[in-house]
């Protein structure tokens, strides 16, 4: 492919609000143009490097066993309405604008297709005979995100791979989960990725287990906790430590302290000469009344210098909730906002949840239920309960850096991009879509589902992000939009051209992605143009160097630079890329 003849259309220019470097590099190599907040055009140079990746992924897809097949983006909202996830996914679920009755008013855009893949099952997979089966597609999603940015890691539209298997029972699932987990490691590992695979919340998606596949970056969004020794890793918003060892010290009296204007932690400390570990943070949480159960007033206790961990809450709670406004505080407690305690409470209406570590301590401090005082001395089990009825001790805390895994390693947090998650659904959309199968005796049993997402789009900004530097971007070879650049820098030279070109063709002969620089432009344009596209390999011809008969060979991920006869080039070039992409 000719320079001349390809769109390629880079900029020196930073693109406003661009923090993430792939934000920025995929605008000034000229891979992607924004048409509207998280909306952006892939143009040719990105959808190059897009489809390579999606080559990938059909290729491990279909060689782990999954079948492939194109669902709709319009869903029926009643399809949604049956797992009752309309109200789970709340804004995020795109809607069709149409007035009452109109087909688009009941219409969705898809952001995702477990429902609509269990209703193929339900009408298809009839008999254990036809099991396990794992159907696959690569497709649009639309999701109606608040706040898109970074480019192409958080879009309103974007390209996903999602696969969902159906088995007979949970051990077939785990071999489906499996299979999955392994064909996503060689997916990273074919696209370049320094990816982790740490333990996940299922999230709105739902399901047993899941695993996230994230690339360690100060570009992501996320925090995962991984432990020093590489036993542990998982997202923070599942993440664990060690409990903390039970204080031995003996219970002392309740003290009640004037603590005038002091609402805060760090306040509290400061008159109490204490430091945040002695305090316990006493945090009112509601449920609102549902069809399935009444509304539950919370009382949820973590050390002061902890924060509650709300999915973990959440799921010690067994419902979801919500801050409790200051009215219900105040009600509640006696007192203002700040001054909340655990202690001298009839836990019989109130429910009470007790991170573990709190259960720990003795002779803490707390709020006294009573405005501008506080109390020393606080020990659980005395002066609240930490069993019984109504009460919950469970670990809702967020890890910290510092924490300690299970075995002692230290855990750190380091931010990082998700580029895919597998989650084991269990029986949660077949049951709610009555999707079921014969089984051996003639029996109805829900399916066994598994579901398995790709992010296309992160997996191209998640490589520049691992592997670029101040220049532009370093592709590994596999994904980048060609293999190897030739660059005459004498285009009007005849002999630098007749080289160059034939470089050109045999390579091309060779099956190999080349482009060739044939612009009649400065050698320093080139080379930083070069450099911002990011191409492996590249091979410069130059009056200079052919006077000795050689041509330049350098990597872009290199500072050397060899110097070698053209023929001899040409087979360099063709063992690099062949060894890159056997994963040599």
């Amino acid at each position: 492919m000719l320079w001349t003849d390809f769109f390629i259309p880079t900029t020196k220019e930073t693109p406003k609000d661009a923090t993430a470097a792939s934000h920025v590099l995929m605008v000034r190599a000229g891979m992607i143009r924004q048409l509207a907040a998280g909306i952006y055009s892939y143009l040719p140079l990105g959808y190059r490097t897009l489809r390579k990746v999606e080559t990938i992924v059909r290729e491990e897809m279909n060689a782990a066993g999954a079948i492939e097949l194109h669902l709709p983006v319009l869903h029926p909202i009643s399809i949604w309405e049956e797992t009752g996830r309309v109200a789970a996914m709340g804004d995020v679920l795109l809607r069709l604008a149409g007035p009452d009755g109109d087909w688009r008013s009941q219409t969705v855009l898809g952001p995702t297709h477990e429902e609509v893949i269990t209703d193929i099952a339900r009408a298809y997979l009839k008999s254990y005979k036809q099991l396990p089966t794992n159907l696959y597609q690569i497709q649009h999603k639309f999701r109606g995100e608040a706040r898109p940015k970074s480019g192409v890691l958080r879009t309103r539209e974007f390209l996903m791979k999602d696969a969902y298997s159906f088995d007979v029972d949970l051990d077939g699932l785990d071999r489906s989960y499996q299979k999955m987990y392994d064909a996503y490691c060689r997916i990273y590992s074919r696209c370049g990725l320094p990816y982790a695979a740490v333990e996940a919340d299922s999230g709105a998606i739902g399901g047993d287990a899941s695993h996230e596949f994230m690339v360690l970056t100060d570009a992501g969004e996320d925090f995962v906790a991984l432990s020093e020794d590489g036993s542990y890793a998982a997202n923070v918003e599942r993440a664990t430590c060690r409990a903390a060892e039970a204080e031995s010290d003996p219970p002392a009296d309740l003290a009640e302290v004037h603590t005038p204007g002091a609402g805060k932690i760090d306040e509290v400390c400061r008159l109490l000469k204490v430091t945040p570990d002695r305090m316990i943070k006493t945090l009112i949480y509601v449920a609102p009344a549902t069809a399935d159960a009444p509304a539950t007033t919370v009382v949820a206790l973590v050390r002061g210098d902890h924060e509650v961990n709300e999915i973990k809450l959440d799921k010690a709670a067994g419902r979801s909730l919500e801050l409790a406004p200051p009215k219900v505080i105040e009600e509640l407690t006696g007192a203002a906002v700040g001054y909340a305690g655990p202690q001298g409470r009839d836990y019989g209406a109130v429910r009470l949840i007790v991170d573990r570590d709190v259960t720990a301590l003795r002779n803490a401090c707390s709020g006294a239920n009573r405005t501008d005082y506080h109390v020393t001395n606080v020990n659980p089990g005395r002066d609240f309960p930490v069993s019984g009825d109504g009460v919950t001790v469970a670990d809702i805390r967020n890890v910290r850096d510092g924490d300690l895994a299970e075995n002692g390693s230290p855990i750190r947090l380091r931010k990082a991009i998700e580029v895919g998650h597998v989650f084991k659904l269990g029986t949660k959309y077949s049951e709610a879509l009555g999707a079921s199968y014969l089984d051996a005796n003639g029996k109805a049993r829900p399916l066994m589902m598994g579901c398995y997402g790709i992010g296309l789009n992160r997996i191209v900004a998640a490589a520049i992000e691992a592997h670029h530097d101040d220049n532009g971007i370093c592709w590994p070879v596999t994904i980048a939009p060609f293999e190897v650049l030739v660059v005459a820098l004498d285009p009007r030279d005849a002999e630098v051209m007749q080289v160059a070109t034939t470089l050109h063709d045999q390579l091309a002969a060779a099956g190999i992605d080349v482009l060739f620089d044939d612009r009649n432009e400065r050698a320093g344009s080139k080379f930083k143009d070069a450099d911002l596209i990011g191409v492996p390999l590249r091979l410069i011809v130059g009056k200079r160097g052919l006077k000795d008969g050689n041509v330049e060979v350098s990597v872009r991920r290199e500072e050397d630079k060899r110097l070698m006869p053209a023929a001899e080039a040409l087979r360099f070039a063709v063992d690099f890329v062949g060894q890159a992409s056997a994963g040599g």
